[in-house]
């Protein structure tokens, strides 16, 4: 161990300082400008052709994009979606070394209402990214995240895939692309998509008292990134898109890798961070800027002039302490300033993750083994007495008990006292009524906000456990709570006459 008074006789080592006259890695001649990593020092023509070939390198090696599949770009504004846009432009255009061959489309989700953002500034924000989009010649679609509540309870089951798609390989998708000489390049005239910022004031409403309900600022960016999602596959679905294209880099996956440990998500890193993402069946999430750094990113549209917007989030402006992510985010880019190999090491765990795929058997029908926010395999299905899961909620139990109540720590989901007022939406606090033996005020809710919670996986649960009212998520959402809750009743009363999986 290092001592207070022990003695040095050796010079400390000190870092080599750079010089900008050392030649570049890969061609050896020209001056490098650019430092990546320790050692990996590029020219400007370099970077840019070892920037292009990573991107088109993740889609080929994969295969997952077949010729002529309309893909769909999620643009957040921000430096990684927008630098994503730039690839796929730069990959369809006409003089392209290796061409891209899927017909792409965009689609930017407008966050205004849920941070309480006026409708000029978001027009304001709105306008700046439709005159980019205008200029790359591919449709898109500007949507308000409102539009939320107007979507059907189907955005929540798992869609079989469509059959437009061949059952071939991809060789084979590729040559007989070639051979029938399509172009997946439209004239801008055709591809416009003048959909304007359209928002109903009593949806705003209805969103920011969501929003105001959750105590906390951690379930607030986990509910604003399940809707997103959510509006994002509908959007998908309904406009003839089989593929959703996604902008996060390397960083921000370590980040989340991190952040979704610490919120109890480990049964779902694998779905969150990969590069493909087939909960939802039918509509395919894929991360091709999964490998790049935010350094890397930031270095090549600040060298080749890629315009991006700063668009205010819900953890604008807060401190470290703020939220999981926003201390998570804090911890990961402090270490990876002294440590260059942070990020690189947590991506490289995240790839050795693997995702438990569905027996072949399984019918797409059976949604109640999935959660019904994130759509994700449910993870509070746990039988053992012995399991971390069957602990925590036994160290919750002991934390909310009354002494009037004692716990059962035999079987602590099979106790009805505890799942009544005292374990609601608002966060676990009993209602003093209660215990003086009288009805509850929040009676009523109770049993609707215990139904939820069975459909949700622990991360989730947690996440619903910080709002005031679980009533006050959007309709699809309910309806389809009600309706798989029908489902599990319905089979539980035929289950003597269904066979097993087996036969």
């Amino acid at each position: 161990m290092c001592q207070v008074d022990e003695d040095y006789n050796g010079q400390l080592d000190r870092d080599e300082v750079l010089s900008f006259s050392k030649k570049c890695v890969k061609c050896k001649e020209a001056t490098a400008v650019l430092v990546i990593r320790a050692g990996d020092m590029f020219c400007s023509g370099c970077f840019k052709e070892y920037f292009v070939h990573k991107f088109r390198a993740m889609l080929g090696k994969n295969r997952i994009i077949f010729p002529g599949e309309r893909v769909l770009l999620a643009v957040s504004g921000g430096p990684s979606s927008c630098s994503m846009l730039n690839q796929v432009q730069e990959g369809l255009s006409q003089n392209a070394h290796k061409k891209l061959r899927f017909i792409p489309g965009i689609v930017y989700i407008d966050e205004g209402g849920a941070l309480g953002l006026s409708v000029e500034e978001r027009q304001r924000t709105v306008d700046e990214l439709q005159s980019m989009f205008k200029a790359t010649g591919f449709p898109y679609h500007i949507l308000p995240l409102e539009e939320v509540f107007d979507l059907p309870s189907s955005v929540l089951e798992e869609s079989s895939p469509s059959s437009e798609q061949p059952d071939i390989t991809y060789k084979a998708a590729v040559d007989h692309f070639i051979q029938t000489n399509r172009n997946c390049y439209l004239s801008p005239e055709k591809q416009a998509d003048l959909t304007g910022l359209n928002i109903q004031e009593s949806h705003t409403h209805s969103l920011q008292q969501i929003f105001g309900s959750i105590k906390t600022l951690t379930a607030k960016e986990d509910l604003l990134q399940t809707l997103r999602q959510h509006l994002l596959v509908h959007t998908a679905r309904s406009k003839g898109y089989s593929k959703l294209m996604l902008g996060d880099n390397c960083t921000r996956l370590a980040v989340k890798l991190l952040a979704s440990i610490s919120l109890g998500r480990g049964a779902q890193l694998a779905i969150d961070t990969g590069f493909s993402d087939l909960r939802y069946g039918d509509i395919i999430t894929v991360r091709p800027m999964r490998d790049y750094s935010a350094k890397e990113v930031s270095f090549y549209n600040h060298m080749y002039n890629v315009p991006s917007v700063f668009i205010p989030t819900l953890d604008t402006k807060t401190t470290d302490k703020a939220s999981v992510l926003r201390l998570t985010e804090s911890f990961v880019t402090k270490l990876q300033a002294h440590f260059p190999s942070t990020v690189s090491t947590i991506y490289r765990t995240s790839e050795k993750l693997q995702t438990i795929q569905p027996s072949p058997s399984s019918s797409t029908a059976h949604n109640w083994d999935k959660c019904l926010l994130c759509m994700c395999a449910l993870d509070t299905n746990v039988v053992e007495k012995a399991s971390a899961f069957q602990a925590t909620l036994i160290s919750e139990l002991l934390s909310q008990r009354r002494a009037s109540r004692p716990v059962d720590t035999a079987s602590p989901t099979l106790r009805p006292e505890f799942q009544g007022p005292e374990s609601t939406a608002a966060g676990g606090v009993g209602c003093e009524r209660a215990a003086c033996g009288g009805g509850c005020c929040s009676s009523v809710k109770a049993p609707e906000s215990t139904e939820l919670k069975s459909l949700l996986c622990y991360s989730c649960q947690l996440t619903i456990k910080d709002m005031s009212s679980a009533d006050l998520l959007p309709q699809y959402i309910l309806s389809e709570a009600q309706r798989r809750k029908r489902r599990s009743q319905m089979r539980e009363e035929i289950r003597e006459f269904l066979l097993d999986e087996d036969y």
